[in-house]
């Protein structure tokens, strides 16, 4: 079959598309920069990216007509927009209507269990966006899930923060809030086993693990699957803003997301019985199953998608990494060094695993002074990290920074800074000739952003300077 996978750059599209493939199928991507689409679906010949914004429905003509399967995984949860709800329904508005004039039988949605009577903001958007899919012309499978649970997800991410950070909690109320954790494996299946299967056609299904949890109970959990002894106390006084500047102080999530998850977190998301586990042969793994998979995946290096390299996790950037491939030269101050380099290779190898748990190879502490400084004014901070430690790709999350081009085989490396700034930042890596570039860019905004160069100036002499030169060595 030829299938359609939106939001094919996201955490679930991006491990879906190699199932589908490994099935046979040929899969059309959509993506609304091509730079962020993996590069090894550019050497899979059943791999088709077509660039197109679901905002903008005269973006989607190039999206081809004889598709036979759609999926619809686009959302916004972490969208900075206030409102995100108008945003959604307009994406499905303009998926369903161009969908439409295809000759796709059935679009298979993603969406959250919605229950309770009293829904967060963004339950209610998944509902509405679940109401506008369906369509006369074509068939829907909608599946409906609450908390995933694997190597990258936000929750897995989140959880892993608070517990290996907080030997004792004084937590939010809302830690007593019931839910049904689903393993990420589980979710693909559901996802991919629906496929063509005309037996799900204009059906909806709410897909969940075998235990139902509170949310103190995954965090107690996840400790006793990492070897840790935790303590946690609930209070009733902390309010949903104080909940959500804990999560952001503590975990590596953005404060936006913070007050999304806080908001659903309030609603207790427990789902509907169905057959559907028999008909997909699905046996969803427990909640600490489902957490040790994930530690392998970390351990094998092999995290497929993380949140973190989702668009909405920036602080400053948005879809189009284009616009920032070109770094400007005028108007802009530099700071540009160069070495000669003895082992290209291992000196390519050091700048593709920096960050992260590796560091900056020099003054990593005023690095991370630096984020500290960052997430105090709201920024993203270091938290962040990367989601490989040796492979980076266009649109990946890099500590404060974003990868917006990297080839091993032009030997170059290109980031952007997403902390708060009076201004915009490039980092360039580059390798001529043996000879090593490391530029550094900063195009100031009015006079803040030059008394902010001025500023750190002193400590760019020496932190630049040992960068280059650790990186340089063989």
């Amino acid at each position: 079959m030829k299938i359609l996978v939106t939001g094919a750059t996201g955490y679930i599209g991006k491990r879906l598309i190699p199932l589908l493939i490994n099935e046979g199928h040929q899969v059309v991507c959509v993506v609304r920069d091509k730079l962020r689409a993996d590069k090894n679906y550019i050497e899979e010949e059943n791999i088709y990216i077509i660039e197109a914004d679901f905002l903008k429905s005269d973006t989607l003509n190039n999206i081809p007509k004889d598709i036979d399967v759609a999926y619809y995984l686009i959302h916004s949860m972490s969208n900075p927009s206030k409102d995100f709800e108008s945003l959604e329904a307009r994406c499905a508005t303009n998926f369903k209507s161009y969908i439409e004039t295809t000759n796709t039988k059935q679009v298979i949605y993603l969406g959250g269990i919605t229950n309770e009577e009293e829904l967060s903001k963004h339950l209610r958007s998944r509902k509405n966006v679940e109401d506008i899919l369906v369509s006369k012309k074509y068939a829907t499978t909608i599946f409906k899930a609450g908390i995933i649970v694997g190597s990258g997800s936000s929750s897995f991410e989140i959880i892993r923060d608070l517990v290996e950070k907080l030997p004792f909690m004084i937590a939010p109320k809302w830690l007593n809030t019931k839910t049904q954790p689903l393993a990420v494996r589980d979710v693909l299946a559901f996802l991919y086993g629906a496929a063509g299967n005309k037996e799900l056609f204009n059906k909806t299904y709410d897909v969940f693990g075998p235990e139902i949890l509170t949310y103190k109970e995954l965090l107690l959990q996840f400790a006793k699957a990492r070897n840790l002894k935790r303590y946690i106390l609930t209070v009733p006084v902390m309010t949903p803003k104080l909940s959500s500047y804990w999560l952001y102080f503590v975990t590596s999530t953005s404060y936006k997301l913070a007050s999304t998850l806080v908001d659903s977190m309030g609603v207790q998301i427990i789902g509907k019985p169905s057959n559907i586990n028999k008909l997909l042969n699905v046996n969803p793994l427990t909640y600490i199953q489902a957490v040790e998979l994930a530690f392998e995946k970390i351990e094998q290096n092999s995290i497929v998608s993380s949140w973190k390299d989702a668009m909405v996790s920036s602080g400053r950037l948005r879809n189009n990494l284009h616009k920032y491939i070109n770094v400007p030269q005028y108007g802009c101050f530099k700071d540009y060094k160069e070495r000669p380099v003895k082992d290209t290779k291992k000196t390519i190898d050091k700048i593709w695993s920096i960050g992260g748990t590796t560091g900056w190879y020099y003054g990593t502490f005023l690095w991370k002074i630096r984020g500290y400084i960052d997430k105090l004014f709201g920024g993203i901070g270091l938290r962040r990290g990367r989601t490989s430690p040796i492979d980076l790709d266009a649109g990946d999350a890099l500590d404060f920074w974003r990868v917006i081009f990297a080839d091993k085989e032009q030997q170059k490396l290109l980031l952007y800074a997403e902390m708060r700034l009076p201004g915009e930042a490039w980092l360039e890596f580059k390798i001529e000739n043996n000879l090593l570039k490391q530029t550094a860019t900063f195009r100031p905004r009015g006079l803040w952003g030059r008394l902010y160069w001025y500023s750190v100036l002193p400590f760019h002499g020496f932190i630049f300077k040992g960068m280059i030169n650790k990186l340089s060595q063989a």
